[in-house]
Parts: C-alpha cells; structure tokens; sequence
C-alpha cells in the first residue's frame, strides 16, 4: 500500500470559502480526467484558418497587382518624345513600356472617344529606321533596365498576404483569454465583472457608530453582525447563525448607507458596495453573471459585507403591472440573487446588508428567512436624534459659544440627517459670505429660513399685489392662531421666496406620529384662509391658493379613502397608498365608490371653507391688524405675529391640548407642517400672492 501523502499545514482560518479557484488539488481544471476539447474541434479551426489565409493571399495578390498599362501606337510615342512629355521608358527587346510626364489624351483608330493615357506600352516596329535613341536623349528621357512593373519583394508579399489573417486569428486568442481568465470561461469577460467599490479596513478612515447619530435603536439591530464577524465561535458554541440578509428601509435621507458602511467598520472587513441598477446591462445575462462575480470575490475575502444600494431597482415583485414578459433582464438578475442568497450555510462569512426606501413593492422571496431575514426600518429622528445629528456634523465647524442646537433641533421636525447636513453646511456658507469667524445663530436661523421657505427673489410687487399678499399670508396665521389644536405660527412673510410671493411658517411644538379627524379639519381650514381671506376682503379670488389647494385636496382624499374618516365610505381602505398606484388604473374600485370618495373630498373641503369664512369674518379687525403690520415690516416672527393679532400666545384657542401621540414623524400622505406657500402658477402673470 502506497504510504499517504502528508497533509500541507494550512492558515487557520475560520470561514468556509466555497469554490476552489482553478488550479487548487481538487478543483475540476486540474482533474486528469477532466473533460478536453474533441479533437474533431481542433480539425475544423485548422480548415477554418486555411480558408482564411487563402482568401485572404487572393485579396492581397489583387491589392499589389500593379494598374494595367494603356497600349498606344509607336507613331503616337514618337509624337510625345518630341513634345518632350515622355518620363521614362524601358525597352525589352521591341516593346516598350514607360510613363508620361503629363497625363495625355489618346484616340486609337475607330474609337471615337479619347482617353487619357499615363502609363502607356508599344511595340516598335521592325522597319523603323528612325534614331530612336539619339531623340530620347536629346529630350533627356531615362532608358532603364530593369522591367517597371517587377512583383513587390517576397517578404511584403507574405506580410500583406498572410499579416492580417494571423493578427485576427491572435487577436481572437487573446480576446478568449482575456474572456476565460475574466469569468473562468463565462464567455462574457470584463462585461461581467462586478463594479462594486471595495473599501478595505485599513484603507484610509473608517466610518464607525460615532459617526452615527439618531437612530440608536437601529444601532443595536446590526451591533449583533458586527459581534459575529469579529467573534463567530461565541455564536457556533450555541449553534447560533447571522442572518443571511439584512434589509435596511427607511425615507430617503435617514442614513441608511452611512449605517451599513458604520457596520463594516466597526467589523473591520472588506465592504462591497454597489448600487442596483449597477447590475442591469442592455446585454442579456450581464447582470446575473455580475452577481455572480459579486458574490465569488466577498467569498475570498471572507468575512466581508456586500451592501446593494437601492434595493428595489432590481427587487421589484416579480409579474407586477411595471415588468413586460417573464424572463427580462432585471428578473434573471434577482432569480441570481435569490440563488447566491439561498446558497449560504452561514458558515461563508458574508453578510448581505441592502437599503431601499420602497420596501413594500419588493418580490416575497426576497423577504422569506433565509435571505433578507432581518428588516431595520430607519426612521427620521426624534428631537433627542436631531440635535445628536447636529453635533455630529458640527464637528468640524467652528460654531459660536451662543449656538444653542437643541433649539435648532426642536425648529426642525420631521428633517432627517441629511436635511440637517444640508442646513449645517449652508448655514457655514452664510458665515463665510458674511466675513464671520464662526458659525452664529443668525446663521443658522437665515440658513433654515432659506431651506424650509426658499431663497428671496429680487422682484418688486406692486401696491395691489402686495397688499392681498399680505391679507392672503395673514388670513393663514390667523386662523392657524384661532384654530383649536392647529400647529403654532412660526414666522410670516410677503418677501417673494422661490415660486412663492409669500409665506406662512407653522411647525409643532414637539414631534407627532399620528393625526387625528379635528386636527387633519384645522389643517385643511388653516390651508384654505388665504383663499377665504381674499374673498372676505376682496370680494373674488386668485391664482394664488393652487399650492393650497393642493394639499388641501391630499389631505382630505387620504382621510376618506385611506384612512376612514368618513361615515359615508366607513372604515375600509379604497385608495393605495401615495407611490403605488397602478400605471393603468387597474385599482379594483367601482365607479359609484369613487364618485362617492369624490363627494365625500368636496365636503369635507366645502364644510372648512365654510368655517374658515365664518372664522375670518367674525375676526375681520384682528385680520386688518395683522396685515397692516405685515404690510409695515414685511416679515413677522412669532411673537410680533401674535401680538399684531392681539392674541395671547399661551391661551389662544390653537394651544389647546390635542391629545395626539407625540411622534417624530407624519402620517403617511400629510406633507410635514411647514410653510403654506401661494404659488404662482407660469406662465400666467404674477397678479396675486
């Protein structure tokens, strides 16, 4: 019996890496019996090449075939030596063949039409007893000896003759080189590669948990993957497994990437990241072949994250209304995924995280357990997360001692972090603009002014235009004051903003989850009281209310159809939710039930309307105080706005207590209370505000 062969001693290492690469003991391409090329194949190359070279030696033989010669008569070459318009000629026994000097016309007898003659030939005759050679050098014409028309040198006719065959033939074996090393043979070379960027730990600054501010409970979701990569044994003993898939969803801003990119390092591992729709080629088969690649090099460098950007790119449910035939592109590239995801044993080292901010249309097997097994939903933060957030990106400016961020965390609710790097950053633009050496309150106050209502426009508004801007902002702050619940009114202004001529700024005094009917009604009276404060002063209406008008018809849509707050349709859901609504309005709705949902919006709309008159006219002296002022000063704070309408801040009727959960953020399909904005539409004139 043969003696065993000893065992090489290997690295400890303690992940699983499947898939030997080619030329590791074991791996098909080193098998003595693996599978060779027929030699049937080899034969029909060869036949192949054969034909390639003789076609291309006939192509050649044409190219160097020099341009025939034209046969002229011996009179008509005496004629031009005498003219002198002979170059050259070399004489082989009686023919002779050269070149004229100046292209010539030449008419053989019979023919009728002449042509132009270059390179000629002629035959001498036997009889001529003229001096020939004493005339042509007379006229200085060379009389060469060796034949003009000679075959091009052998090594130019076996360059030109079989050169470009053997470069082609090269170049399709490098080009299958270059293909089989790219893919092992996928036949689809640097095509199929993956682009995800790798970002190794120790390569440059690691991003960490301490760059992550306000979203502490989501932390403490993905701290158990970062455990796992660093200690797997602590989790084996217990038979315990990581999750295959983590799937991170949240509004666009929350921080989902800067969560994941946190986890690879605090984990210390290799990090691919890639976005979705990096994956879809017009070539079919690109994109699975680049998951497939994708998922082989995190493998080698296991443990290692993968991060999928904008998941939903290539996750849409599969055979939904969006997806035209069965098998395109994007669904053999998520059948791939599936497959790799499926694949795993938890013992590979890889862990798949993966952010979206439409979790709800992605395919079901996407989200069964064995893939995307654990879903972190990343919410806007609460007050508490915000002014976290503002430290964090305070961290390199150089902000004033009097600064105070809580406050400037409690005047921006529902933003997420990237609104608040948004406001950091131009509130440190302001500061340089103004020559200061330090970020100031002012800074940030003008900053958030020009983020939540819009950068001043430099027009001049009329007489007119400016004074029913002014009723039409205060008719909005006043009945935002005298409405029970309504959020506090902020700041106003009739300087023209961005597409609006004037604003009014109202925002909660803590953060909200939910809604309720009464509130959602003074929303909708509080939207409505430039119109009704236009028509209570005026007498007739503008364009200025269709930004009102607009979120007035959401909100009363959302809270008949979605949400039951109406007794006619009852509690049922009959509208989708904003973004999901079918592209051939296929929503299995009948008819009569969406001509009810539509009168049950006008009287909603009708029954506020109504109320915000009522309200306005009843208040009509606080109303003229506080546009008066307004047309004074132009911009009003909370406090002036207050006093201008002389009503107490503490017991006005919208400081009455509400009863709504406090939250962080709206309800889905209510816009954030911010600023009501009177927009004018283009291309019609700016007549109203």
């Amino acid at each position: 019996m043969p003696e065993a062969t000893k065992e090489q001693p290997q690295r400890p290492h303690p992940w699983k890496v499947e898939g030997a690469p080619p030329g590791t003991p074991g791996s098909p391409g080193t098998q003595p019996g693996g599978p060779k090329r027929p030699r049937s194949a080899w034969l029909r190359f060869g036949w192949v090449l054969i034909l390639l070279l003789v076609i291309n030696w006939i192509v050649s033989s044409f190219l160097l075939r020099p341009p025939e010669r034209t046969h002229i008569s011996y009179t008509f070459f005496v004629t031009q030596v005498q003219a002198a318009n002979v170059k050259d000629i070399t004489s082989t026994g009686d023919t002779i063949e050269g070149d004229f000097k100046a292209s010539t016309a030449y008419t053989d007898n019979g023919q009728t039409k002449s042509e132009q003659v270059t390179r000629f030939t002629t035959q001498r005759p036997s009889f001529a007893g003229d001096n020939l050679l004493a005339q042509l050098q007379a006229n200085g014409v060379p009389v060469n000896a060796n034949p003009p028309d000679a075959p091009a040198p052998v090594w130019q006719q076996l360059l030109v003759g079989f050169g470009p065959t053997i470069l082609l033939v090269g170049l399709l074996f490098w080009v299958g080189r270059r293909m089989a090393s790219g893919l092992g043979g996928g036949g689809l070379g640097s095509f199929g590669r993956s682009r995800a960027k790798l970002y190794q730990p120790e390569s440059g600054p690691r991003t960490t948990f301490a760059d992550v501010a306000g979203i502490e409970e989501v932390e403490q979701e993905v701290t158990e993957i970062v455990d796992f990569l660093r200690e797997p044994e602590k989790y084996r003993k217990l038979g315990a497994q990581i999750p295959h898939g983590v799937l991170l969803s949240g509004p666009p801003g929350t921080g989902k990437t800067l969560l994941a990119r946190a986890v690879a390092g605090e984990a210390r591992v290799p990090f691919f990241s890639m976005s979705a729709s990096e994956f879809i080629e017009a070539i079919v088969g690109i994109g699975a072949s680049r998951v497939r690649d994708l998922f082989t090099q995190a493998k080698n460098v296991a443990p290692s994250i993968i991060f999928i950007d904008e998941l939903d790119a290539i996750g849409r449910s599969r055979g939904s209304a969006t997806s035209i035939g069965g098998n395109d592109e994007r669904e053999q590239t998520l059948n791939q995924i599936l497959t790799e995801m499926d694949g795993f044993t938890g013992s590979e080292g890889v862990v798949v995280l993966a952010a979206t901010n439409r979790a709800e249309i992605l395919d079901q097997a996407l989200l069964r357990p064995g893939r995307f097994d654990r879903r972190v939903t990343v919410s806007p933060p609460d007050l508490a997360g915000r002014e976290a957030i503002l430290r964090v990106h305070t961290r390199g400016v150089p902000v004033a001692p009097g600064v105070d961020l809580q406050a400037i965390a409690s005047a921006t609710p529902g933003m997420v972090g990237a609104d608040l790097k948004n406001l950091v950053n131009e509130a440190a633009l302001l500061a340089a603009r103004r020559g200061h050496a330090q970020v100031q309150t002012p800074d940030f106050t003008d900053a958030l002014e020009k983020i939540m209502l819009g950068t001043v426009r430099g027009i001049m508004l009329t007489s007119e235009e400016k004074e029913r801007t002014a009723f039409h902002e205060s008719g909005h702050a006043l009945l935002g004051m005298l409405t029970p619940g309504a959020d506090p009114v902020r700041k106003i202004s009739i300087i023209p903003r961005g597409q609006a001529l004037g604003v009014t700024f109202q925002s909660p005094d803590t953060d909200r989850y939910g809604y309720s009917a009464k509130y959602l009604r003074g929303r909708i009276i509080g939207a409505l009281g430039g119109r009704a404060a236009e028509e209570v002063v005026f007498g007739d209406m503008t364009t200025g209310a269709e930004s009102d008008l607009d979120q007035v018809s959401n909100i009363a849509r959302q809270m008949v159809g979605r949400w039951g707050m109406s007794d006619a349709i009852g509690p049922v859901t009959v509208l989708p939710p904003p973004g999901q609504e079918s592209p051939f309005g296929n929503d299995n709705v009948a008819p009569a039930t969406k001509e009810l949902i539509d009168a049950e919006v006008r009287k909603i709309v009708d029954d506020c309307y109504e109320e915000a008159l009522s309200l306005l006219r009843e208040h009509r002296d606080q109303l003229n105080s506080l546009a008066n002022k307004l047309l004074e000063t132009e911009t009003l704070d909370s406090d002036d706005a207050y006093a201008a309408a002389g009503i107490d801040r503490a017991t006005a009727p919208n400081a009455i207590a509400r009863g709504e959960t406090p939250g962080t953020t709206p309800a889905p399909g209510i816009p954030a209370p911010a600023a009501s904005s009177d927009n004018t539409p283009n291309p019609l004139p700016a007549t109203s505000a």
